[in-house]
């Protein structure tokens, strides 16, 4: 296993070994006690799926105190472009993001802290996207940014207008907000 830092406080894209023979492919995605080598403490409670077409933005989502989440993210199937978003007015990479590319085959997922939002937007015909989280959903806490947000300014490659979302993610607020 092989672990990079980002530029977001405790965030980091991880690259788990991946074994390739005639037969199709093995790889190890998770294991608690190399993952707690990492990242300590974390104990993951829920593993969630999606599958989406070409063009699909979910996000930018998160959980308020005090049931905010920390996330493992990866693509199984397709390609992605997964976006993390520091909300931590106490972090020193407040307000920053990162992108970062998640494909299937790979071996390649990203851990996202407690405080940050995320989303993905769907590059290939098909993604299949797997997370697991550190706490259950709480329908309560949630909450989100507009993924297109002109205080981040993302670019997340495509317009607003052909970006297929939810009207809940269409009208979340702004970033400064």
């Amino acid at each position: 296993m092989k672990v990079e830092k980002t530029i977001i406080e405790g965030a980091y894209i991880i690259y788990t070994d991946i074994y390739f023979d005639e037969r199709g492919y093995f790889t190890e995605t998770y294991n608690q006690n190399k993952f707690n080598e990492i990242i300590p403490n974390i104990k993951f409670v829920q593993d969630n799926q999606s599958q989406s077409t070409k063009n699909v933005l979910r996000g930018l989502h998160f959980q308020n105190a005090p049931n905010e989440q920390s996330k493992l993210v990866r693509c199984i199937e397709g390609k992605v472009l997964d976006v993390a978003v520091d909300l931590r007015k106490d972090s020193t990479s407040y307000g920053k993001y990162i992108t970062v590319e998640l494909e299937e085959n790979t071996g390649k997922q990203f851990f996202i802290p407690k405080g940050c939002a995320h989303g993905f937007l769907v590059l290939s015909d098909v993604a299949t996207f797997q997370y697991k989280v550190d706490e259950y959903w709480h329908p309560e806490s949630e909450d989100g940014i507009n993924p297109f947000s002109s205080s981040l300014n993302i670019n997340w490659g495509i317009s607003k207008e052909e970006a297929i979302m939810t009207e809940k993610d269409k009208n979340r607020k702004e970033f400064h907000e």
